[in-house]
């Protein structure tokens, strides 16, 4: 199998299910954000952290892949006449929701408690993870985009929601760990 297939070069693409749509499509901006987004884990996951960190990152990669492959569907052809699904595309759970929660939690109970908004950086690593919060941010709000025309998969979206959520908390907990300077943001009084 060859990597260039020549059928794009007029700025198309085929979604799963065969439906040809222009590049630029809100569907295409959605999945080749989530691949954007699963670049960036990938590059903290390429950092000296934490085993355990690369562990849960491997897995949100996974569920990023998931997600892809949802967003990357027709869902006018996912589903035939009788209800029955004709592509076998897989499913965001609850548990892997209740995964990033939990997730969440643990690295929570051992930060201090958040009594101002932080500004982004330093250390590298925690820059990353600001980065990869800021485009799961962006995928988020293109899926929801998307799903006000075409239905998103509810896991799907819950999930990009949650995970913002635990690229923030990651942030933290690697500022701890690395022993980085977190910078509180102080809104500068009126002189």
């Amino acid at each position: 199998m060859k990597v260039y297939t020549k059928t794009g070069d007029k700025g198309t693409t085929a979604l799963f299910g065969g439906t040809r749509v222009p590049k630029h499509h809100i569907r295409i901006e959605s999945y080749g954000t989530v691949d954007e987004l699963n670049s960036y884990i990938g590059l903290i996951r390429d950092q000296d952290i934490n085993p355990l960190y690369k562990k849960t990152l491997i897995e949100i990669q996974d569920r990023l892949f998931t997600i892809g492959a949802i967003l990357a569907t027709d869902p006018e052809k996912a589903i035939l006449k009788n209800g029955k699904e004709r592509l076998n595309i897989p499913k965001i759970s609850e548990s892997d929701i209740e995964f990033l929660e939990n997730e969440i939690d643990t690295m929570e109970s051992k930060l201090p408690p958040m009594t101002h908004f932080v500004l982004p950086g330093g250390h590298t690593t925690v820059s990353f993870c600001h980065v990869a919060r800021c485009v799961c941010r962006r995928a988020e709000r293109l899926s929801v985009q998307l799903n006000e025309t075409e239905p998103v998969n509810e896991g799907a979206l819950k999930y990009l929601n949650r995970l913002s959520d635990y690229l923030f908390v990651l942030a933290r907990k690697l500022t701890f760990d690395l022993n980085a300077e977190e910078v509180k943001w102080i809104p500068k009084k009126e002189e």
